[in-house]
């Protein structure tokens, strides 16, 4: 398709949902199937003149900061890059800690960021998964699962004008895709990534 980046989430063993923990994901056997895969991945985008970005859920098997860290040691290859989605990190343990979680992110991961995400999060009153009543399929509707919502950027806590400087000091000019929102509320998210981004030089 002659695009330079290929993206992919690393997936749950949880047979009822796609965005649902299940125990066997922080198996060292999961891990280890789930890095071979990636390694194969990231090898075939480079041999194709693209680049293999993983991108991060907590309830996946790939989930955390730490999880990061070793596959990008594991598989240390230039075929292999993130999709940076700092919202996809929150959990009932962090959710408190936007700026401190958003900080590690970066400090650890910031040289691996090829292609970023703008949406949101904030503490979920409804534990159960979350989806928008449009109409799309199941992927494109998830709003979050468990303690955590993931609403449309500017509907949340995640510090913007933190993740926005972080993100155009270390990579100027980065696609930005948003996400989580309904057609309606397209004009005023992109209002807001602007707004953010002019307000900062980006």
């Amino acid at each position: 398709m002659g695009t330079p980046y290929v993206i992919s989430e690393t997936g749950t063993y949880n047979t009822e949902s796609d965005w649902v923990w299940d125990p066997k994901n922080g198996s060292e056997k999961a891990y280890e199937e789930t890095c071979r895969q990636i390694e194969s991945l990231a090898k075939f985008a480079y041999d194709h003149g693209s680049v293999f970005l993983v991108e991060n859920y907590v309830n996946n098997v790939i989930g955390s900061v730490d999880a990061l860290t070793r596959l990008f040691s594991d598989v240390n290859h230039p075929g292999l890059g993130l999709l940076m989605d700092p919202t996809n990190y929150f959990t009932d343990s962090n959710i408190g800690h936007v700026d401190e979680t958003l900080n590690r992110i970066f400090h650890t991961l910031g040289d691996k960021i090829k292609i970023a995400h703008a949406k949101d999060c904030k503490p979920a009153e409804d534990l159960s998964e979350k989806h928008a009543t449009i109409d799309a399929v199941e992927s494109h509707t998830f709003r979050g699962a468990g303690a955590v919502e993931l609403p449309a950027p500017g509907l949340g806590i995640l510090n913007y004008d933190l993740y926005l400087q972080k993100l155009s000091k270390l990579h100027p000019n980065i696609p930005i895709i948003i996400e989580h929102l309904d057609e309606q509320d397209i004009p005023r998210a992109k209002k807001f990534l602007d707004d953010k981004l002019k307000a900062i030089g980006g």
